[in-house]
Formats: C-alpha cells, sequence, structure tokens
C-alpha cells in the first residue's frame, strides 16, 4: 500500500518539476495529513465524503468518468451485490489512436462507498491490484469516480471468454487431469501474489477463474486481498475478516485478529476441486469423490483440515500432492535404496579424498611459509644495508637540490612577471576589439532599425527605444515594446555554469535540456515586449474577445493580491496563442510568441553569464524565492506572489522580469536537448513531445537556480496555473 510519505513525495516531485502550483501542493499534502492523522473513532459523518450518489441505473451508451478521462459503457457483462462489471470503450485513448481500446468496468454502487472508510478501501483495492502484473491475473490499470453518480469503478482489463461457473455449469463434472490443468495457472498467479507482494487472496472460487477464448486462465477480483502483517503491528484498513465467499471460505476467516496465509486460498481451492470432480460442493467433506483414489483423497483432505497449519504451504504444493498421490511399486522402494546407500558410499570415499588432499596440502603450506620466512629475514638484512646507504646519498641530493631550487624560483619570478605583462597586453586588445565590435554592431543595428520603419506614418520608438502600436479602431494600443537587433550568440549554459548549478541544487536530468551549447544566428532585428503581458492588457482582450479560461486558476483572482500593472497569470499555451492572433488583427502587425532562441538570445542582451546580471542573483533584483540562494548571492524576502512590471531592474536592453516574477511561454516544442535544433533563430516545432512547450525566465515561487537565462523548463500545453504567463514579439519586416 502507498503509504502518506509516498505520496507526499510524489506531489514535491510534481512541484518540483514546475507541474504543480505551491497553492495545489499545499492543499493535496494537507489533505493527505488529513485522512492519515483523523481522530481515531471518528463517525462516518464526521469524515470528509463526496456528494450522496443515485442509483446506478446505467444503461450501454452511457458515459462515466471523470472529465479528462471519459468512458463509454458498450454492453453489460456482470451484476451482483457488488456493483455491475461493464464492457466499455476508453475514450482518451480512442481519441488519441483514432482506435477504440476496450476495458472491463467494475462499478460499485453508491450505497458502498459513502463513507470515507469504503471509499478507502477502494482505493486499496486498486492500488494493490494494479501492482500485480502477472499472465494469469486480470489487469487492473485505475480507479476513478463518476462525478454524476457519485459511483466509484475499477478499470481492468478486457476479457473474452467464460468464468469456470459458466463452464461447469455447461460441462458437469471434469477429469482429474483437466481440474489439474486449469488450477495450475491459478497456483502461479497465487505464488505470484504472495511471494512478491505478500497478499492472499480470499475471494478464490469458480466465479473468479476466467477461461478466455484462447484457453488462456485468469484469477479475477483481488478486490478484497489482504497484505499480511508483521506480528505486533498495529491493524490497518483491510478487507473485513469474513471476506470471502460462503461453501469456500475457510473456517479460521471470520476471525478479526488472524493474519492473513496462504491457507485461506488452499481451503478455497480444494473445495473447487472437490466441486469440479463431483459436479457440485460437498454436503459432507468426509465423503470422497467418486473420481479419486484413496491417496489422491487423502491429500486433498489435507486441503480440506479445519486446522489451518496441518493444510499444505501454498496451493502449488496441494496440487503437486494430488499429482504424487499414487505410491510407489516395492521395486521402486528397493531401487530407490539401493541408489541412496550407492550414493552414501560415493560421498564417504570422496570424504576420506578430500581429507587426504587436505592433510597433504597443509605440509606443503608449511614448507613454503618456513621458506618465505627464511627469505624475508634476507631481504630485510639487504635492505637495511640499502637504507644506510640511501641516507648517504640523500642527503648530497638535499644539498645540490637547495642550490637548484634557489637557481629555479630565480627563474620562475622572471617568467612569472613576463607572463603577467602579456597577459595584461593580451586584455587591453581584447576589450579594444570589444568595444569596436559593439560600436560597429549597435551602428549597423541602428541602420536596419531605421531602415524598416521609413515612414512617419508608421509607429516609431521613442527616446528609450520603446515601440507601441496603436488599434486599428483608434481606441486603445498594444504592449510596450523594445527594438532587439539582429546578431549571433551562444544558447545554452557551458560546463562551468552547470557544476555551479549542479552545486545548488539543480538536477542532472534538467542540465542536459541546455546541452550541446552552440552558436545561433537572429538573422532578422525584432520587437519584444518590454515587460511580460500585464492583468490590465489581457482586460482589454477578454472584454474584446469575451475570453474564459478553462484551468483551475481564476487569472483574475489567482489567489494573491495584484493590480492591472501584475503581469497576468493562469493561461495555457493555447490562450497565449488566442492572444497574440487577437493582437495581429486587432493593430495590423505580425505578432507572436518568441522562439525560444528569440527569447534567450533576449534575455541575455550581449552578456555570456548565469543570469544577464552576472553569475549571481539577489531577491532585489528579481521576484523569486529569496530564501534560497545561488553561487554566494545573498538571501532575501519571499514574496508568495507575481510583483508590478518595472519593479526590478532591466537587462542590458531595457527589458524587465527577464529572469522571475513568471514563467514565460514561447512557440517550441519541449525536446530533451538541443541535438538537431535550429541555428537560425526560428521555432523547433517539429519531434519531440507535442503535448508539451518551452517555459522560459523562472518565476516568484522558485529557487534562484530556475532564473539562469539558459534554463529550459517543459509544461503541458493544456493546463494553467498561478506561476506562468506570456511575452509577446512582434516582427519588423
Amino acid at each position: 500500500m502507498q503509504t502518506a510519505i509516498d505520496k507526499i513525495r510524489e506531489l514535491r516531485a510534481l512541484h518540483e518539476d514546475g507541474l504543480l502550483s505551491r497553492q495545489e501542493f499545499d492543499l493535496r499534502k494537507n489533505a493527505i495529513l488529513d485522512a492519515v492523522y483523523a481522530p481515531a473513532g471518528s463517525s462516518a459523518e464526521e469524515a470528509p465524503q463526496a456528494r450522496p450518489g443515485t442509483e446506478i441505473g446505467l444503461m450501454a451508451g452511457q458515459e462515466v468518468g471523470p472529465p479528462t478521462r471519459r468512458y463509454r459503457l458498450e454492453r453489460l457483462i456482470a451484476h451482483g451485490g457488488m456493483g455491475q462489471v461493464w464492457q466499455a470503450t476508453d475514450l482518451a485513448t480512442h481519441a488519441e489512436l483514432g482506435h477504440s481500446a476496450q476495458v472491463a468496468l467494475k462499478i460499485l454502487p453508491p450505497q458502498l462507498t459513502q463513507s470515507a472508510t469504503h471509499a478507502k478501501l477502494l482505493v486499496q483495492e486498486a492500488t494493490r491490484a494494479r501492482r500485480l502484473a502477472h499472465e494469469n491475473i486480470v489487469r487492473v490499470y485505475e480507479w476513478a469516480q463518476d462525478p454524476a453518480t457519485a459511483s466509484y469503478f475499477i478499470i481492468m482489463e478486457c476479457l473474452d471468454g467464460e468464468d469456470l461457473d459458466s463452464l461447469l455449469g455447461r460441462e458437469g463434472k471434469l477429469p482429474f487431469e483437466r481440474v489439474l490443468a486449469l488450477l495450475d495457472p491459478v497456483a502461479a498467479a497465487l505464488d505470484y501474489a504472495w511471494d512478491k507482494h505478500g497478499l492472499v487472496h480470499r475471494d478464490i472460487k469458480p466465479g473468479n477463474v476466467f477461461v478466455t477464448g484462447r484457453g488462456e486462465v485468469k484469477l479475477l477480483d483481488f478486490g478484497i486481498a489482504a497484505r499480511a502483517r508483521a506480528a505486533g503491528a498495529a491493524p490497518a484498513l483491510d478487507a473485513p475478516g469474513s471476506s470471502g465467499t460462503a461453501g469456500y471460505r475457510a473456517p479460521e476467516a471470520g476471525s478479526p485478529r488472524g493474519q492473513p496465509t496462504p491457507a485461506l486460498d488452499v481451503y478455497a481451492v480444494s473445495m473447487m476441486i472437490y466441486q469440479m470432480l463431483d459436479g457440485a460442493l460437498p454436503l459432507d467433506a468426509t465423503v470422497p469423490p467418486a473420481a479419486l483414489r484413496p491417496h489422491q483423497w487423502d491429500a486433498l483432505k489435507a486441503g480440506l483440515a479445519q486446522d489451518a497449519s496441518a493444510r499444505p504451504a501454498s496451493v502449488r504444493a496441494l496440487l503437486d500432492g494430488l499429482r504424487n498421490a499414487v505410491g510407489p511399486s516395492p521395486e521402486e522402494i528397493a531401487a530407490r535404496a539401493a541408489a541412496a546407500r550407492a550414493e552414501q558410499e560415493k560421498r564417504e570415499r570422496e570424504l576420506a579424498a578430500r581429507r587426504q588432499a587436505e592433510e597433504q596440502a597443509r605440509a606443503v603450506a608449511k614448507a613454503e611459509i618456513d621458506r618465505q620466512r627464511r627469505e624475508q629475514q634476507r631481504l630485510e638484512r639487504a635492505a637495511a644495508n640499502e637504507a644506510r646507504e640511501a641516507r648517504k646519498e640523500a642527503l648530497r641530493q638535499q644539498l645540490l637540490a637547495r642550490r637548484d631550487e634557489e637557481a629555479a624560483k630565480t627563474r620562475l619570478a622572471q617568467e612569472e612577471a613576463q607572463r603577467k605583462a602579456a597577459q595584461a597586453r593580451a586584455a587591453a586588445t581584447y576589450l579594444a576589439e570589444q568595444k569596436r565590435a559593439r560600436e560597429l554592431q549597435a551602428a549597423r543595428s541602428a541602420s536596419e532599425l531605421a531602415q524598416l520603419i521609413p515612414t512617419p506614418a508608421s509607429p516609431v520608438a521613442d527616446g528609450d527605444g520603446v515601440l507601441v502600436d496603436a488599434f486599428l479602431d483608434g481606441v486603445g494600443s498594444g504592449p510596450a515594446l523594445v527594438l532587439i537587433p539582429s546578431g549571433r550568440f551562444q544558447m545554452g549554459s557551458h560546463e562551468h555554469e552547470r557544476k555551479i548549478a549542479m552545486a545548488a541544487g539543480a538536477q542532472q536530468k534538467w542540465l542536459e535540456r541546455e546541452t550541446p551549447q552552440r552558436w545561433v544566428g537572429i538573422e532578422r532585428p525584432f520587437a519584444m515586449g518590454r515587460y511580460p503581458v500585464t492583468v490590465g492588457e489581457w482586460r482589454v482582450f477578454v472584454q474584446a474577445t469575451g475570453w474564459e479560461p478553462q484551468g483551475e486558476v481564476n487569472w483574475n483572482d489567482p489567489g494573491f493580491p495584484q493590480t492591472d500593472a501584475h503581469p497576468v497569470v493562469g493561461l495555457t499555451w493555447h490562450d497565449a496563442q488566442q492572444y497574440v492572433q487577437w493582437l495581429a488583427a486587432s493593430t495590423g502587425r505580425r505578432y507572436r510568441l518568441p522562439s525560444e532562441a528569440e527569447w534567450e538570445y533576449a534575455c541575455r542582451a550581449g552578456t555570456r553569464t548565469a543570469f544577464s546580471l552576472g553569475d549571481t542573483i539577489n531577491p532585489d533584483q528579481a521576484n523569486y524565492d529569496g530564501s534560497f540562494t545561488y553561487n554566494g548571492g545573498a538571501r532575501g524576502v519571499y514574496r508568495r506572489g507575481t510583483t508590478p512590471a518595472g519593479m526590478f531592474p532591466p537587462n542590458p536592453w531595457g527589458l524587465y522580469d527577464m529572469h522571475g516574477n513568471v514563467w514565460e511561454w514561447v512557440q517550441d516544442v519541449v525536446h530533451d536537448n538541443y541535438e538537431g535544433a535550429p541555428l537560425d533563430g526560428s521555432a523547433w516545432e517539429e519531434g519531440g513531445d507535442q503535448a508539451r512547450r518551452i517555459l522560459r525566465g523562472g518565476s516568484w515561487l522558485y529557487n534562484p537556480r530556475y532564473l539562469r537565462s539558459a534554463l529550459r523548463n517543459g509544461f503541458s500545453s493544456v493546463l494553467s496555473n498561478d506561476i506562468v504567463g506570456l511575452r509577446v514579439v512582434r516582427e519588423l519586416m
């Protein structure tokens, strides 16, 4: 059974990978802890409950399940006191693959799961059963709850065939060999469940043994299976002590303190063997079936013993006992005795020979030890003589070495002075070349931008290099933009930066996404949003288009204070696409999301350090969880939400909040690394994980190591949360 600690670890992993917000993580963690530490003796009315359900009332063609995973009922396979079993189509798999995926749904009536205890038993059943991966056990995939009926159901492998109840009703009594052949797979399945998972089935009966059309045997319904507890352990939530079916239930099954053992299943299978051979369950278990010989009946009676300790250790042992129940002949007994005597004599001869060999080996070993001791004494005397000569030579060499060392120090001092002078000259030359290159680049970029915006009628950048496009209807304008020149840069991180990130707690799989580092050319200048899109700018879009969110986060009230100047959150990648398309139509300009290469180029703004601000960062420069540090940076405040756009200093090209505040959607599909990525700055949309898109920049919730210019994150394009926003790009040519 998965423990509360295991569940919380899984939630924390989702949170660390950016797939779960801090708020959602806290809510789910508290729910797990509440379930574990609920006061003892609290009533079912005091425990959290699903809303009361109605009668099942299911019909073919009806869809059940949560909104994210729906199933269409096709035909009723079976029904009884524990609910109904339907053949169903997995609609999610059908939509993804284009063909039907058939499953079996075991749907429990709402009255069985209205209490928290019964619902927890269902979850426990599905969790145990889905771990049983054996060819003779029907596969259990998952459990779910239908929001319309409040009914819980388990999703299982869909089988074609009949159970033993139907087979016995059709064929009647079965031959001895066929009985063993049908139950051999059952024994293998029970051995696997006990040996690998410590589980006892506790409800073996013909209705839970299924024979497929191809002759395969599958064991069904581990739903009341119990795990053996260590002696003295506190009782856990488990199947009731009376679990099982009348006629097949062992005498000790009703004991509330009894530890579940394979003896329960041995008794049930013994009753099934009697029924399969005789055509009916025994009215008197002391009368043997007509098909069994005396030795075989003795073997079967052992499985039917009232005392569990007197039964065979497993179903496999029971079947083997039945197969071997015919005793050996006198000739076979005599032959076996003769073979045993011959084997004993052979062992005695081998033992005598081994003892003689050991005595000889000890004598040889003693002689060798004496020889080695004499040799060691000779070597020690020789070594002492050599040591005396070596000390004399060492003294002479020390005098020579001291003289040579003084000369070497003088020579190294001269060489170091020459090297420093050469480095100073090289550094001055490099700085001069870099300055000339920046001046040339700035001149070229200014010339290009002047050519791209030639007429007074077109929007032009102000004195700060900020461009704003007016709406075509004359009412309002788009986001403020900063002009970004063309150029080349090294995309990704170098080995030294990755080592520092590892020391700060980064995971290897995240760092591999930033490799290999390579040169990328941004062939055309473009304009990028000066800030992430704000709440106020998004509000204009909502009022103009009637857009409604599909996720769980309310963009207008995300759970922390915000104004129209804060960056908007709660948007999927598809929402971001709708926004840039609307912005393009409203301004008559070409707006889109930035490519991943354009985003990193603009973020770095000509720098090569971990951040555009240097190789470290502090909470006065960006909005992130200031209780953590990176590469010697200072600790600071953790603001627990977004901050207004422009609150922190911009990067060298005038862009704000490129580090922290909110993650920003880009156009690219998620790939594991840069192998095969475009080198011209365009978006990489082929291959990869088409269901996920890249996020850049880090957020208010994350550690500073996630804010590096090179860091790449991935997130489902159809999900949203309170840490993801967007920034726009406008094409200039």
